[in-house]
């Protein structure tokens, strides 16, 4: 009996933890993730077992909320669902990418004025040390930062987009469509492919995502889940050091 091989896509924070961003990985047995300040992005085996969900309840001790960005397989029955919402991952199918002379490249100095920008805007978790993942654009008007993208998970081969936003000041004047398309044009030009998720319930950025030729290539799910004071098997949840 076979089974048909994994897309790298299908777990990508794992691909990218693994690969390009492996500098970034802390581990725990088989759990991977990011550090905290970079990103919430955490990675557990294709097919999870006991002792994987016993060492992530370690790596995030008891009582901890742990997010799932991606899982699509069973949480055990002692873990409470704390947050589900339901997703897709859209992938590059013929996507007219252009450099934008108006964009500038972000640094470090930026940050304050990004997760300002993302704290109004929310299009996603973005924290002191994401700009460390990926070349991040933004658009401003007399010298304020209205409007952003960037780079975030990176699986061979592929770059996935976010942190894709907008001044609510400034809205409907393509600055967000013109930031995607710069950004797909700098991963091309690595010769890779851009993606990105967005929520299911998204139908506007997803109209317009696939507008700009994205393609649906698969559901996903966004979840959080609270590790609980005691394992099923009896086990406490005992943060590690």
């Amino acid at each position: 009996m076979t089974t048909a091989a994994r897309h790298v896509l299908d777990n990508p924070a794992r691909a990218a933890l693994t690969g390009p961003h492996a500098r970034f990985a802390e581990r725990h047995g088989r759990i991977l993730r990011y550090p905290v300040d970079v990103s919430p992005w955490l990675a557990l085996p294709d097919e999870p077992d006991a002792d994987d969900w016993a060492d992530l309840a370690e790596l995030a001790g008891p009582g901890a909320e742990v997010p799932l960005l991606g899982f699509r397989g069973c949480v055990p029955d002692d873990w409470e669902i704390t947050f589900h919402i339901e997703g897709v991952q859209l992938v590059d199918d013929g996507l007219a990418t252009a450099p934008d002379p108006e964009a500038v490249r972000l640094g470090p100095a930026d940050v304050p004025e990004m997760t300002d920008l993302v704290r109004r805007t929310r299009p996603g978790p973005f924290e002191a040390r994401t700009i460390e993942l990926g070349t991040y654009l933004g658009i401003r008007r007399e010298g304020a930062l209205v409007a952003m993208a960037g780079e975030r998970l990176h699986p061979p081969g592929w770059t996935e987009i976010s942190a894709v936003c907008t001044d609510p000041a400034f809205r409907g004047e393509g600055l967000a469509t013109r930031l995607v398309l710069a950004v797909a044009h700098g991963i091309r030009e690595r010769g890779e492919t851009p993606f990105l998720h967005t929520g299911a319930d998204n139908t506007g950025a997803i109209r317009l995502y696939e507008s700009l030729g994205f393609r649906l290539r698969r559901r996903t799910a966004f979840l959080a889940a609270r590790v609980p004071e005691r394992l099923a098997d009896g086990r406490e949840a005992v943060q590690v050091a």
